[in-house]
């Protein structure tokens, strides 16, 4: 679909080419929700663009008994955290009574830890009848992404967005049956790696995290009534 040299700079510059193809949910009172720690950077310049809400949308596999990897279902953070089964799995023969419940609430746990140190214990912003517009660096199988959307869904947003640089055709194709639109800039007919796309992936620590959460914060105050 696209020539296979394009590339984006960066994180950040791959978030401001998507901010221009968001720019019409400006005035429809848009959540942005970027997938840690790659999408934030992602999801800042969306954000700032739409001068919108940024936060945080943490997932959380739930993994087999002595199988992390796999995958029984998942806990999606939000004002109202959901936990998203995967239906194919969940006849696994190794699973107890009981145990998806208790691993879900370890999740939760977990996932409010990550809240507290990346967000300082604010809480997660509510989607409830809002245009959410969820984001990410790239996707490669689309797991972890498709378990936000099915999460985010149950929220009750008014609108739920997809909105990524790049992926594969195949992972966008599976996405489009879980969120109302899907925004990819670039779909490569030969995909590799979400890396092969940038000039510069360089991993985002939770510092930088926690300061573009801040900022979002601090225009969000000054934007505000």
């Amino acid at each position: 679909m696209q020539p296979e040299d394009l590339s984006f700079r960066d994180r950040a510059d791959a978030g401001r080419q998507l901010a221009q193809r968001l720019m019409g949910y400006a005035v429809q009172n848009p959540v942005v929700m970027a997938l840690p720690r790659g999408g934030v950077p992602v999801a800042f310049e969306v954000a700032n663009a739409l001068r919108a809400p940024l936060d945080l949308i943490v997932v959380r596999k739930i993994g087999a008994p002595g199988q992390a990897e796999f995958g029984l279902g998942a806990v999606v953070d939000g004002a109202h955290p959901q936990v998203v089964l995967n239906e194919e799995t969940l006849g696994h023969p190794k699973v107890p009574p009981g145990y998806i419940e208790e691993e879900a609430q370890r999740q939760l746990r977990e996932i409010e830890c990550r809240r507290m140190h990346c967000l300082t214990g604010r809480r997660p912003v509510d989607v409830k009848g809002r245009v959410a517009i969820v984001v990410d660096d790239g996707i490669a199988t689309g797991g972890t992404v498709r378990a936000a959307l099915k999460g985010v869904s149950q929220a009750h947003p008014a609108r739920l967005i997809l909105a990524v640089p790049v992926a594969p055709t195949d992972a966008i194709d599976r996405l489009r049956t879980e969120a109302d639109e899907v925004i990819c800039l670039m779909t490569p007919e030969r995909f590799y790696a979400v890396g092969e796309y940038y000039d510069d992936l360089r991993q985002t620590s939770d510092r930088e995290v926690t300061t573009l959460l801040d900022e979002a914060q601090r225009w969000n105050r000054q934007d505000g009534p």
